[in-house]
């Protein structure tokens, strides 16, 4: 399916009106999925933009294989996202501009923005589904982009 303007702002919407994501990434030698909970903002584009420690797993299995996974919203109530998408590390001005719209959306993420390990990555997506457990009855609809 086409993502059309209607669809597209309604996955906007989803998203600005969540906080947390599960990210999936690959291990780096064992190519076994790794998960972790992170906060996350995203752009107009659909992309979806966190932070982390240049530490992390998630750091490390990401710039071995940029491919990743999210889920957003787990509500039976509301519904959720399952996206797929490409991850590149933003430069250090693309991060200040990001961080800073992060922290608006989500105020917990301030501590981590003066880190001298913390990195951003934006993902552009690949394949979402959005399932719509608000409408009357819930639909699902698959997006290749």
């Amino acid at each position: 399916m086409d993502l059309n303007i209607e669809y597209k702002e309604r996955i906007l919407n989803f998203l600005k009106s969540h906080t947390l994501c599960v990210i999936s990434t690959i291990h780096v030698e064992a190519e076994r999925p790794e998960s972790a909970v992170v906060a996350f903002t995203e752009s107009e584009s659909l992309e979806i933009i966190f932070g982390t420690s240049n530490q992390s797993r998630k750091y490390k299995n990401i710039n071995k294989n940029n491919n990743v996974s999210c889920v957003i919203g787990w509500d039976s109530e509301t519904g959720s996202i399952q996206y797929e998408g490409i991850a590149h590390e933003l430069s250090k001005e693309e991060s200040i501009q990001y961080s800073n719209k992060q922290v608006k959306k989500n105020a917990s993420s301030e501590k981590y923005v003066e880190r001298d390990d913390q990195r951003y990555f934006i993902v552009s997506p690949k394949w979402i589904r959005f399932i719509d457990n608000a409408g009357n009855p819930p639909q699902t609809h698959e997006f290749n982009l």
